[in-house]
């Protein structure tokens, strides 16, 4: 399997425990700072000793998923090191928090490239792989596990550039699992809560040692580790929520109050009011009903 970003954090959690379960990792991590900068080899070959420390197999890998080559490596590497490739977790991901009228075309930039362009990049050539075998007659049992956010699926201000891609990962994972279901692959998404390096400085760092407890990441790792598994068989095209506080399927967008449609401007007001006032609020972060 492959699990990208695990070099600390949340994935570092996930290639621990499906390692005790006897998955064979690609640590994916290129070891920079929160914001992307930087580069350092230490991260992901810490968390292959540790691995090897607990009699498991692992191997350690620095691309950057963002690029199309790096995409395409650590796939190449997990198929051509361990002879196969069954699980994909895209979890690799950095921030570039800025109120909108002050963001940098960069900062766009390096957020959308990192968390949607790599989840498609390494799903794209794991894809790829897996049809081959389908279309040479060999059964797949394989899973992509992708990380959308609270931030995604519910907002969160400060972040257009982070939630927006990770309102895009979560429709991608929708519409892949359409895609690839065919080919015996399973495509789900998690929208973790946890106290990481990236949300250290955004009001959980300062939080009671309780609240602390509830939001290691390490209550994520088991609902990604059931992903993972055949035990999830059957399971595809859903975003979950995790965090030590709750374990929880979003439910995406539906429908809500309708009537006939209108073919002038000036009639849309009268149209539109009475269906606000019958549809629910958009949730607060934390996918809760807003009361004012």
């Amino acid at each position: 399997m492959i699990i990208t970003g695990s070099g600390r954090g949340i994935g570092r959690e996930y290639a621990l425990m499906m390692a005790g379960e006897g998955a064979k990792v690609v640590v994916n991590d290129v070891g920079g700072s929160r914001d992307g900068a930087g580069h350092s080899d230490g991260p992901a070959h810490d968390v292959v000793a540790e691995i090897e420390a607990m009699g498991g197999e692992a191997v350690a890998n620095g691309d950057d998923i963002s690029s199309w080559d790096g995409a395409g490596n650590v796939v190449k590497q997990a198929i051509d090191h361990f002879g196969g490739l069954d699980v994909v977790v895209n979890n690799a991901g950095i921030l570039r928090d800025r109120m909108l009228v002050n963001m940098a075309e960069e900062e766009w930039d390096a957020v959308i490239k990192v968390h949607l362009k790599g989840t498609f990049g390494v799903s794209r050539f794991a894809a790829a792989y897996w049809r081959e075998r389908s279309k040479n007659g060999e059964t797949n049992d394989a899973r992509i596990i992708n990380t959308t956010s609270p931030s995604g699926i519910y907002g969160n201000a400060g972040q257009t550039n982070y939630g927006a891609a990770k309102a895009g990962i979560a429709s991608f994972s929708i519409i892949a699992a359409m895609e690839l279901e065919r080919y015996g692959v399973m495509v789900n998404a998690i929208a973790p809560t946890a106290l990481t390096r990236m949300t250290e400085d955004l009001g959980l760092g300062g939080a009671s040692e309780e609240t602390k407890a509830m939001m290691d990441p390490r209550w994520i790792a088991p609902l990604c580790t059931w992903l993972a598994s055949p035990q999830s068989a059957g399971v595809t095209g859903r975003v979950f929520e995790a965090s030590g506080a709750y374990l929880a399927v979003a439910e995406s967008w539906h429908r809500g109050p309708s009537t006939k449609p209108v073919d002038e401007p000036s009639e849309v007001d009268a149209a539109i009011r009475p269906l606000l006032a019958q549809a629910r609020p958009n949730s607060d972060m934390f996918g809760n009903e807003k009361t004012s």
